[in-house]
């Protein structure tokens, strides 16, 4: 199958170029020329399928067959080591905890699984000395992608965060590695992190001289690993025996790569009545919606700072696939909270329900809350352990939080960070001096 650039003036390629160029030559983003359509049949085995068969099967069909047999079983075998459970809350509502992976983040389901493909790529072929692997991050894409990549010889991570915008913990987990991960420290918002990727990505002179790319939502091979825990969230309840024909899914969004994921599960089969998407005071896509105007805007600071997108990467794939306004606006509700009621969300259920949330997952399910009709079965997601954002979740809650073991583990490392203006030629200067002679 090839793949298309979303500002369609750049040549088709295949899947392997899609995933080892990460970013269209023309600045878009890659999606497949058609969506295949899973067998009816299918969703009727899901009650007696492993999570890791049916992330074989899923992905069999949604790569059209351009992975290997054998080397997809191995991928899929080394990405989903983990369980994705749903957590009843009340009544219709369910919580689906994407959170028990290495980093305890949903973005170990897709990292790991890009990871692995480029690498197999790249093994495949032999032929590049050094890749470069462009990582913007508002928190939990650095470390999940630094994890999947970390050792890989060959292989040079640049993670680029804002500075003071992130937790301690998510920092460690990518800052206290070493090795062939390199943690940059942007002194600007996570809106230049990404506009520095950006503008790499289209610097002849620095691609000419390096290979470059992203595993950051701007990849497609962490697209399409996603729309797995979509179809494992209806494979659970049509296991529990619970009504799935009035299906809805709340997603926390930024940079809106999670939900294009929820979208393309439903364009391959996924029967799924809406989608409903939660953002805070940014809210550029909330407002695309309402207004049916694209406005992005500088990013502001918030309790949920992986929400914190001035300029959603993945609104070009959401259009590509809505294809009006107004379709989307059918497909997919949306809701934007302040942090006040943020915290109010994360106090409430804690306290009705004895189940602890943070930020970003407070955000979806009180969205799911709010939108929720009788005779629908709502999930929301969960997007990482509370533990990760022990002081906003404490502070709304009146409780400590336990840090888990794996993650206790990052904070016995050293920081090794580089400080840096979020000037382009400070970044270019950077990667030019680890350029290969």
């Amino acid at each position: 199958m090839l793949y298309y650039s979303t500002r369609h003036n750049s040549p088709d390629v295949t899947l392997e170029q899609a995933v080892l160029k990460g970013l269209a030559a023309d600045g878009g983003l890659y999606m497949p020329r058609s969506f295949p359509r899973l067998p009816q049949a299918f969703l009727h085995n899901f009650k007696n399928m492993t999570l890791q068969d049916l992330g074989y099967a899923i992905a069999h069909v949604a790569f059209h067959g351009d992975i290997e047999a054998s080397v997809l079983h191995d991928i899929i075998g080394d990405t989903l080591t983990f369980d994705m459970p749903l957590r009843h809350i009340e009544d219709n509502k369910y919580v689906m905890e994407l959170f028990h992976g290495p980093t305890m983040a949903f973005k170990d389901v897709g990292a790991r699984f890009m990871g692995a493909l480029a690498r197999y790529y790249m093994d495949k072929h032999g032929e590049f000395n050094t890749v470069n692997v462009l990582v913007p991050t508002s928190g939990d894409t650095g470390g999940a992608v630094a994890g999947g990549f970390r050792n890989v010889p060959g292989v040079d991570v640049w993670v680029l965060y804002p500075q003071d915008s992130i937790s301690y913990l998510q920092e460690a987990q990518f800052a206290s590695l070493g090795g062939n991960i390199h943690a940059i420290e942007v002194n600007g918002t996570f809106d230049d992190c990404k506009r520095l990727v950006e503008q790499a990505f289209m610097d002849p002179e620095l691609n000419r001289k390096m290979l470059l790319t992203s595993a950051t939502s701007i990849n497609v091979a962490r697209i399409v690993p996603q729309t797995i825990y979509y179809f494992w969230a209806y494979a659970q309840l049509a296991q529990l025996g619970k009504d799935v024909n009035n299906l809805v899914f709340s997603v926390p969004c930024a940079n809106l790569g999670n939900l294009v994921s929820g979208l393309v599960a439903q364009a391959i089969g996924l029967p799924v009545k809406r989608f409903v998407a939660a953002e805070n005071e940014n809210h550029i896509f909330h407002d695309y919606l309402t207004t049916g105007k694209f406005m992005p805007r500088p990013s502001a600071g918030s309790i949920a700072p992986a929400l914190d997108a001035g300029n959603p990467t993945n609104f070009e794939r959401i259009t590509d696939i809505t294809g009006s306004v107004e379709k989307a606006r059918e497909m997919i509700h949306s809701y934007a909270y302040t942090d006040q009621q943020i915290i109010d969300t994360m106090n409430d259920v804690h306290k009705q329900h004895g189940y602890i949330i943070e930020p970003h997952g407070a955000f979806a399910y009180k969205a799911l809350c709010d939108d929720l009709r009788p005779g629908e079965t709502g999930v929301s997601l969960a997007t990482a352990h509370p533990a990760k954002f022990s002081t906003q979740v404490e502070m709304a809650i009146g409780q400590e939080i336990v840090v888990p073991l794996q993650l206790r583990d990052f904070l016995s490392g050293t920081r090794q960070v580089t400080p840096m203006s979020s000037g382009y030629n400070a970044f270019k200067r950077l990667l030019l001096e680890n350029a290969p002679a």
